[in-house]
C-alpha cells in the first residue's frame, strides 16, 4: 500500500482542509503538532485490499509549533538574538575548511553574547541610571514623580533608600529579573524543543549525505544550548554587577576613602574578571556536535556558572548598599564607556566574520550564494543594530518620560542620541535604494507583458488584464532582489554606526553640542536628524510593544507573527539560547520517525508532499532517514523556497550539491512553481531527470471560457491544487513509486475539489493567513 504525508506551509492549516473531509481523527501525536487521517482511514493498514488502488493520506499539522498561544508574540523582544541565530546557518559551503568553519561559527557566538549584553546593559541603563541614579537623585524630577519619592535624598529626613548605592541596589532587581526570564523562556522552551530524541543508532558516516542536515546530532541541540544558556545568564547578572558595583568601586577608591571597602570592591572586580572569562570559556570552548546525539549534558557548569554570578551580584549589592557619607548621585552614570566598547566590539567582530566568510566563499565559490557568500555578516550587522534600536528606543522614551525637557536630569548616554541621529540618514538609503527597485520592477513589468500575451496566445487582448498579470510576475521577481536590500542597508548601518562612534568618543557631546560654532544650517540639519533620529528610535520600540500586545489579543495578528517565526526559526539555537525556540527540532523527528516507522511496519512506499515552509521540512526529514528508507520516499514539491530562499541564504545546507545528492538518493521528485510566486521557484537540480515541470501558468485562464465562466483569480502563492498539472504530476509519482499499482483515479473538474490533501486545504489556509 501507499501513503501519501502532507506538510503544510507557513500561516498554518486544519486536518480537514488538508485531507478534505470534515470527518477526521488524530493518528498520532499531541496538541502541539500531530498526524490526522480521515476517520474512514483509520485503521487502513488492517484492510489493505481496500486501499490497493488509491493512497492513504496523512496530515501533518504544525502549526501549533510556532503561533499556537498569545504568548508566543512576546516572542518579538527576542528579534535580534533569533537574527543573529540565522547569522550562523549562512556560512559558506567550503568541505575541508573544519577550522576556518568552527572560526566562523565561534565569531556567530560572540556576537550574540554581546547582544545579550546590550540588553542588559539597556535595562540597567534604564533602572540604574535614568532612574535611580539621576531621576531619584533630583527633587525636581522625583517631584513630578511622587512614587520616587521614598528613593529622594531631599529633605530634613531623607529615607533609608536614599544612599545611592541602595538606589542602584533596588534598581537592580528590573535587569536581574529580565535576565531570570530570559533563563526561564529558553530553559522552558530548551526542554521542549531541544530534548526531543532524534530516530538514530549514533553512527554518521560523511559519505552518506553531503550536507549537515543528514548528521545524526543536527536536530539535537540539547548540550550545546544547556551550555550557551548558562554563559549567557552568567554575562547577564555579570553585567548587572558591574553596572551596581562600578559606581560604588570608583567612589571608594578617592583619596581618604575607607581601606576596608576600597580592598573590597577590588576584590569583587577582580572576581567579576574571572567571571567574564569564564563566561568567554565556556562561549568559546566547544560548538555544536553533529556527527552523533550529544546525550551528555555538563550539570555541574550548566548550574554552577549561573549561580556563581547571581552569588557574586547578591555580595555586589550588599556592597554597593554600605552606608558612604558624602557620596551624591551626579550627572550620569559611565554608560557611554559601556555602550562605546560594545558597539566597537560589535563592529569588530562583523569585521572579522566578513573576512572569514569570504575565505570558506573562495574556498567553494557558489555563483548563487546571496552576496558572494557574505549573507550572514550582513545579518549579523542587522542583528546588531537591531539591538542598538531597542536599546536606545526604550532609553530615549523612558528618558522623555521622566523629563521631556532634559531641565532636571542628564538624559541617557551621548552614544545612543548619536546612534539615534544616524537613523534618519539610514532610512534615505532606504528609500533611495526603494525608488530604485520600483524602476526595475516598471521595467520588467513593462517586460513581462511580451511575455503574458506569448503565454495567452489565442486569447483576445485586455490591456487591464494583462498588465495586472505582468504586475503579478515583476512583484514576484523583486524577492531575488533581496540580497540587495541586506548589503546595503548593513554596509550603510556599519558605517554611520561607525560614524555615530567616533563623533561620541571624540565630541563627548550630542550631535547638537558638537556643531556649536558650525554655520546655522549645519546646526539646523543636526537638530532636525537628532530630533527626527530620538523620535523613529522610541518609535520603533513602541510599534515592537504595540504589535506584540494586539498580536497576544487578536488571533489574526497572532498568525502574522506566526509566519514570521516559521521562517525565522527553522534553524537550531546554535548562535544563541535565547533565541525563539526551533520547531523543526520537533517537526522533523516527527516526519522522521513517522516515516522511518511506517515504512517498516507495512513495507510500503510514501509520498511525502510539502507545500512553502513545509517542502523544507519534507526536504530535512528526508535527509535524516536511512539510504533504504529514502528509497522508498517520492518528493512533491510545490511553492518551495529550497533553492530561491534557502539555497541561496543558506549554501552550506542547501547548496546545489546537497540538493542534487537529495535529488539521487530518494525514489523520485517532482517540483512545482509558478512565475507569479514571490517565494517558491525551480530547485535548478542538474544531472539526471529533471525535478522542475515547466513553469505552471497563472493564472489558469486569461478570459472567460466555458471552464472559467468567471475571471480565473491570479493564484501566486497558493493553491497549486487549482491546476490540473498537480493532479497529473501526483498520478505519476504514484504510478512510478508504485509501477505495479493502477493509477489512482481522479474525479472530473481534477483539483478542484478533491485534490490531494495539502493541495485541497493547505493552499487555502496559507491564502487566508496571507503567507507571500
Amino acid at each position: 500500500m501507499a501513503l501519501e504525508l502532507l506538510v503544510h506551509g507557513v500561516g498554518g492549516a486544519t486536518p480537514e482542509g488538508m485531507l478534505d473531509d470534515p470527518r477526521t481523527e488524530r493518528v498520532t501525536g499531541d496538541d502541539i503538532a500531530a498526524v490526522f487521517r480521515r476517520a474512514d482511514d483509520v485503521d487502513a493498514e488492517a484492510h489493505p485490499a481496500e486501499h490497493a488502488h488509491r493512497p492513504v493520506r496523512e496530515a501533518y499539522v504544525w502549526c501549533n509549533l510556532t503561533s499556537g498561544n498569545g504568548t508566543r508574540a512576546l516572542w518579538l523582544v527576542l528579534l535580534p538574538f533569533m537574527v543573529v541565530n540565522l547569522a550562523h546557518w549562512m556560512r559558506p559551503s567550503a568541505p575541508g575548511r573544519t577550522r576556518t568553519t568552527r572560526l566562523y561559527g565561534l565569531l556567530v557566538r560572540l556576537t550574540g553574547l554581546t547582544l545579550t549584553v546590550l540588553l542588559v546593559a539597556a535595562a540597567c541603563e534604564v533602572a540604574l541610571d535614568l532612574v535611580a541614579w539621576q531621576c531619584a537623585g533630583t527633587h525636581a524630577c522625583t517631584g513630578r514623580h511622587t512614587w520616587l519619592g521614598f528613593l529622594s535624598p531631599a529633605g530634613p529626613h531623607p529615607g533609608w533608600w536614599s544612599p545611592p548605592g541602595r538606589r542602584l541596589a533596588l534598581a537592580a532587581v528590573v535587569p536581574a529579573a529580565l535576565t531570570g526570564l530570559l533563563w526561564y523562556l529558553s530553559h522552558r522552551t530548551w526542554r521542549a524543543y531541544e530534548s526531543q530524541l532524534p530516530l538514530t543508532d549514533g553512527s554518521f558516516d560523511d559519505t552518506v549525505s553531503p550536507t549537515a542536515l543528514g548528521r545524526p546530532g543536527f536536530w539535537y541541540g540539547r548540550r550545546l544550548v544547556a551550555r550557551l544558556r548558562a554563559a549567557h545568564t552568567a554575562a547577564g547578572l555579570l553585567t548587572v554587577a558591574a553596572a551596581v558595583g562600578a559606581p560604588a568601586a570608583r567612589f571608594d577608591r578617592r583619596p581618604g576613602g575607607p581601606p576596608l571597602l576600597d580592598v573590597l570592591g577590588r576584590l569583587l572586580e577582580g572576581t567579576l574578571v574571572a567571571g567574564v572569562i569564564a563566561v568567554l570559556w565556556v562561549v568559546c570552548r566547544r560548538g555544536r556536535s553533529e556527527s552523533r546525539p550529544d546525550r551528555v549534558l555538563d550539570a555541574h557548569l550548566v548550574r554552577g556558572l549561573p549561580l556563581g554570578a547571581l552569588a557574586l551580584l547578591a555580595v555586589t549589592v550588599v556592597y554597593a548598599g554600605w552606608d558612604r557619607p558624602g557620596w551624591t548621585s551626579t550627572g550620569r552614570l559611565p554608560g557611554d564607556a559601556t555602550f562605546g566598547a560594545l558597539a566597537l566590539t560589535e563592529g569588530l567582530l562583523v569585521i572579522a566574520l566578513a573576512v572569514v566568510a569570504h575565505l570558506l566563499h573562495r574556498a567553494g565559490p557558489d555563483r548563487r550564494a546571496a552576496m558572494r557568500g557574505l549573507g550572514g555578516p550582513a545579518v549579523a550587522t542587522l542583528a546588531c543594530a537591531l539591538g542598538g534600536v531597542m536599546s536606545g528606543g526604550v532609553a530615549q522614551r523612558v528618558a522623555d518620560w521622566l523629563d521631556g525637557t532634559r531641565a532636571t536630569i542628564d538624559g541617557p548616554p551621548v552614544l545612543l542620541t548619536w546612534q539615534a541621529s544616524v537613523i534618519p540618514a539610514v532610512l534615505l538609503v532606504l528609500i533611495v535604494l526603494c525608488a530604485r527597485l520600483a524602476r526595475q520592477a516598471w521595467r520588467l513589468r513593462r517586460a513581462q507583458i511580451t511575455e503574458v500575451e506569448r503565454a495567452y496566445p489565442d486569447e483576445p487582448k485586455d490591456a487591464a488584464r494583462t498588465g495586472r498579470i505582468a504586475t503579478a510576475r515583476a512583484m514576484a521577481a523583486l524577492t531575488d532582489r533581496a540580497p540587495l536590500v541586506v548589503a546595503v542597508t548593513a554596509v550603510s548601518t556599519l558605517l554611520l554606526g561607525a560614524a555615530a562612534l567616533v563623533g561620541a568618543l571624540t565630541t563627548g557631546s550630542t550631535p547638537t553640542g558638537a556643531a556649536d560654532g558650525t554655520p546655522a544650517f549645519v546646526r539646523g540639519a543636526a537638530q532636525t536628524a537628532q530630533a527626527l533620529g530620538s523620535w523613529l528610535v522610541g518609535l520603533g520600540f513602541l510599534l515592537f510593544v504595540t504589535w506584540g500586545r494586539r498580536a497576544y489579543k487578536d488571533a489574526s495578528a497572532r498568525r502574522t507573527i506566526g509566519i514570521l517565526w516559521d521562517v525565522g526559526t527553522f534553524w537550531p539555537r546554535a548562535a544563541h539560547p535565547f533565541a525563539p525556540p526551533c520547531y523543526a527540532e520537533r517537526a522533523v523527528p516527527d516526519l522522521t520517525w513517522r516515516i522511518a516507522t511506517w515504512t517498516r511496519a507495512t513495507g510500503g512506499r510514501l509520498v511525502l508532499s510539502g507545500h512553502s515552509q513545509g517542502s523544507v521540512l519534507a526536504a530535512a526529514a528526508a535527509w535524516q532517514l536511512s539510504p533504504a528508507e529514502r528509497r522508498r520516499v517520492a518528493l512533491l514539491t510545490y511553492g518551495s523556497p529550497l533553492e530561491r530562499l534557502y539555497g541561496r541564504w543558506f549554501p552550506a545546507h542547501f547548496g546545489p550539491a546537497a540538493l542534487a545528492a537529495l535529488h539521487d538518493e530518494v525514489d523520485c521528485w517532482r517540483n512545482l512553481y509558478r512565475p507569479t510566486d514571490p517565494i517558491g521557484g525551480p530547485v535548478r537540480v542538474t544531472g539526471g531527470p529533471d525535478v522542475d515541470r515547466e513553469a505552471l501558468l497563472d493564472p489558469l485562464a486569461y478570459g472567460r471560457t466555458e471552464r472559467h465562466p468567471l475571471p480565473a483569480p491570479i493564484l501566486g502563492h497558493s493553491d497549486y491544487q487549482a491546476d490540473p498539472a498537480f493532479a497529473e504530476e501526483r498520478r505519476a509519482l504514484l504510478a512510478r513509486l508504485h509501477p505495479k499499482m493502477p493509477s489512482p483515479r481522479e474525479p472530473s473538474g481534477e483539483g478542484a475539489g478533491s485534490g490531494p490533501g495539502e493541495a485541497t486545504g493547505a493552499g487555502r489556509a496559507d491564502a487566508a493567513a496571507g503567507e507571500g
